[in-house]
């Protein structure tokens, strides 16, 4: 493997290639204690994206060793290691009696900054700014000691290496490894062939191809930007090809891929952190997200289908298609790896546990058929422990740089003082305070990763909710959906921005669309707080009765958006199915009632003239 690498690239191979080795040894061994673990983690971020990031690039875009990013390193090293070395002191003294040593605050101070400068390498300045904010003002309007803010964000478990960074060292890393030997096994040409035989012969085609492989290959990714890349490099310009404009095209891909974070089994990041926050196992966390899911990949999927038929679009040729019943015959044992993950969740396992049983199950199930046998060389492994380990990087500092805000809220008791802030501006309406919290969801969320997007909010924002009497889970749920929604709002939309790259669209115009195919994600979280039961949270009726009426609700909302059912709709029509999808997606007996009036006057109308065209044509 690294006979044709530069003494460059053979270090940064070799320092990710340690970083999985490390973390796969002790899923297996059990970890060290937590400051061990965190501080092996960070240093191997740091490292990591000190030797990779666009500052040791050459104009040619090879990579090299630059004097300040060995310097970085070197302190990196020095920082973590005093962790490791000395964490008998650093346990035993006591917290906020004990003064700090002069290497104390040295290294505090170097930790902290290393911990800013890696992670706008990494994610830009977006996150590294919101964190210095919150480090002024811990300093000045929460006058809070320069050396306890040190103590806090450096000699503990409360701060950069706090519960953010412990999931991203436990759970997430385990995770990403998985998606990257999955992919290097042939998945996520399975998931692609799967969709394009299951969908491809249909109207719109291509595009529903995207929602079904962007939805499949997200929950293993969980990243919005990277489903973009990968699936839609295939499935923007088969789009175009088939008649879509750039902007549909682009933003199809873009909502589908954002929707890979909230699709179980595997979702993203954010949703072990979900799980460490409310104390549940991540199986609860994947329950609670299931429902609102569906709904979300029903209403793109029929929005799709309805562009389609309103425009006339036919799908792709069943000859150029692959067969579904070959696919699965000749690759389909290639799930088997996931449904390994989902069997050992059920039975009870911890999720680093289930995600260790899935990558050990990658290898073996590959090598059944000499159709993916190819697929298992040394070169091929090696390459994906690397690349796992560098795909965990975005994740680990974004996770350390939201511990620092969290360090502040804790020491300076902000969080409190927002919670009062929204309930004020709210004058205590759960409504109000709900559209404020989803304003500043979205908007903490721009240009950021959905981690500490959520991070944050949940500090600030969740507290409030509840005040106001949301369900816990559902408050969780709320902030997370507009964490992740944030990829696909303007003016920061950077799914989006992803998509662009390849569909060659106007922003303007595909942020719009993007807008009209997610609306449905922009309503749901409203669904589940004052609908438990769409998180399959109480009894079974209520929980029956809510899927099916929020699913018809959506189907309404895909059709007004649209401007299509059976045939192309009226204004008074698209009022009258938007107006049912709204009443539908409020639980109440009466509300379904209502909706259901609505769609049985519409249909009346749309059947009929439907009748009349077929009867003409005949």
């Amino acid at each position: 493997m690294f006979k044709s690498l530069s003494t460059m690239a053979t270090v940064i191979s070799s320092v990710a290639l340690s970083m999985s080795g490390f973390h796969l040894y002790i899923a297996w061994q059990g970890p060290p204690d937590a400051l061990t673990l965190r501080a092996m983690h960070l240093a191997f971020a740091l490292i990591l994206i000190f030797l990779t990031s666009a500052n040791n690039l050459t104009a040619e875009g090879k990579p090299r060793f630059r004097l300040d990013s060995i310097l970085l390193i070197v302190l990196t090293v020095i920082a973590c290691g005093y962790l490791v070395l000395y964490q008998d002191y650093i346990v035993s003294r006591m917290v906020y009696v004990d003064p700090l040593k002069p290497i104390d605050w040295i290294l505090g101070i170097t930790t902290v900054f290393l911990v800013l400068e890696g992670t706008r390498r990494a994610v830009g300045w977006a996150l590294p700014i919101t964190a210095i904010g919150f480090l002024i003002y811990a300093l000045t309007i929460g006058d809070v000691a320069v050396e306890r803010v040190i103590e806090q964000m450096y000699m503990g478990t409360e701060g950069i290496l706090g519960i953010p960074l412990y999931v991203s060292a436990t759970y997430v890393m385990l995770f990403i490894l998985f998606g990257a030997l999955v992919e290097r096994t042939g998945t996520g040409a399975l998931f692609m062939d799967f969709a394009m035989g299951l969908a491809g012969h249909s109207a719109g085609g291509p595009a529903k191809v995207s929602c079904i492989t962007s939805g499949m290959f997200g929950t293993v990714s969980g990243s919005a930007v990277a489903n973009v890349m990968t699936t839609g490099a295939f499935t923007i310009p088969l789009m175009k090809r088939l008649g879509y404009k750039p902007a549909f095209a682009g933003s199809v891909e873009a909502v589908a891929s954002t929707g890979g974070q909230i699709m179980p089994p595997i979702m993203g990041a954010t949703a072990f952190i979900m799980a460490e926050f409310l104390g549940i196992s991540y199986l609860k966390v994947a329950m609670y997200a299931f429902l609102p899911a569906l709904l979300y990949y029903v209403a793109l999927f029929l929005s799709i289908h309805f562009e389609a038929k309103k425009n006339g679009m036919h799908g792709l040729n069943k000859s150029e298609l692959p067969k579904v019943s070959i696919v699965l015959k000749e690759r389909g044992h290639l799930f088997l790896p996931l449904l390994i993950i989902v069997g050992t969740l059920l039975l009870g396992y911890s999720a680093p546990f289930a995600a260790l049983c899935g990558i050990a199950s990658t290898i073996p199930t590959a090598l059944l058929r000499k159709s993916t046998r190819k697929y298992i060389s040394l070169n091929n492994i090696l390459k994906a422990l690397e690349e796992g380990a560098k795909n965990t990087v975005t994740v680990a500092l974004s996770c350390a740089c939201a511990g620092i805000v969290i360090g502040v809220i804790f020491i300076t008791g902000l969080g409190l003082e927002f919670t009062n802030l929204v309930l004020s501006a709210a004058d205590n309406h759960l409504f109000l305070a709900l559209i404020l919290t989803s304003f500043a969801g979205i908007l903490l969320g721009m240009g950021m990763p959905t981690a500490p997007a959520y991070i944050m909010q949940t500090a600030l924002l969740v507290p409030a909710l509840v005040k106001l009497g949301v369900m816990v889970e559902a408050a969780h749920m709320f902030v997370f959906y507009f964490a992740i929604l944030s990829a696909i709002t303007p003016p920061v939309a950077l799914a989006v921005y992803a998509a662009n790259g390849i569909s060659r669209a106007s922003i303007w115009d595909s942020s719009i669309a993007a807008l009209r195919l997610g609306a449905t994600g922009y309503i749901i979280p409203f669904m589940f707080v004052f609908g438990p039961s769409l998180l399959l949270i109480g009894n079974g009726i209520e929980i029956i009765q809510t899927s099916i009426t929020s699913i018809i609700g959506v189907i309404c909302l895909a059709s007004g958006l649209s401007g299509y059912l059976f045939t192309p709709t009226k204004i008074w029509e698209r009022l009258s199915l938007l107006t049912a999808a709204l009443v539908l997606i409020k639980p109440g007996l009466e509300t379904d009632i209502i909706g259901a009036a609505l769609i049985m006057f519409t249909l009346f109308f749309q059947l009929r003239r439907k009748s009349n065209t077929l009867s003409t044509i005949n």
